[in-house]
């Protein structure tokens, strides 16, 4: 098999991965959350947090070191406009997956401790989790138009 291939295969599941896990967890968070339990809440968080630790940090370290390789093996400058745009994107997608990272937790937290203690969600709970809804439309916007722009590799302007 060649190089180039493994780095491409590698590359691809790693957008996958960053997208399908980004979707499935925007979607079970929300779920738990419309359900108002606290106990669903908290179990749902703890799952969250565990596939972020897992599946989504591994693919955050993958991406950028796969795209390297790819682009240096295939002779791509990484100063071409659509990868360079990419970067600007990924950038702009950790920003909002990092402090995202926290609020998990905290949500799992807050949520654990309304448990323990036999009452709601506190409004701290409610306001964390607009905020973190909130974080997810732009980083998810940006790893569709990522994806995109690697499949479409637009001719994009740009001069150093």
């Amino acid at each position: 098999m060649e190089y180039d291939l493994i780095l491409r295969w590698l590359h691809v599941l790693g957008a996958c991965t960053l997208l399908g896990t980004g979707a499935g967890i925007a979607f079970f968070m929300l779920m738990a959350h419309r359900s108002g339990d606290p106990r669903i809440v908290a179990h749902t968080a703890g799952i969250v947090v565990l596939a972020d630790l897992v599946f989504t940090t591994s693919a955050v370290l993958i991406q950028p070191v796969t795209g390297a390789l790819l682009a240096w093996e295939l002779g791509w400058s990484l100063w071409e406009g659509w990868i360079l745009l990419s970067l600007v994107l990924y950038v702009l997608t950790g920003a909002f997956w990092l402090p995202v990272v926290w609020i998990q937790l905290r949500l799992r937290n807050l949520a654990q401790a309304a448990v323990a203690e036999g009452r709601e969600l506190c409004p701290g709970y409610h306001q964390l989790f607009r905020i973190w809804f909130a974080c997810g439309f732009p980083a998810f916007a940006a790893v569709l138009a990522i994806v995109w722009l690697m499949l479409a590799r637009p001719d994009i302007a740009w001069s150093p």
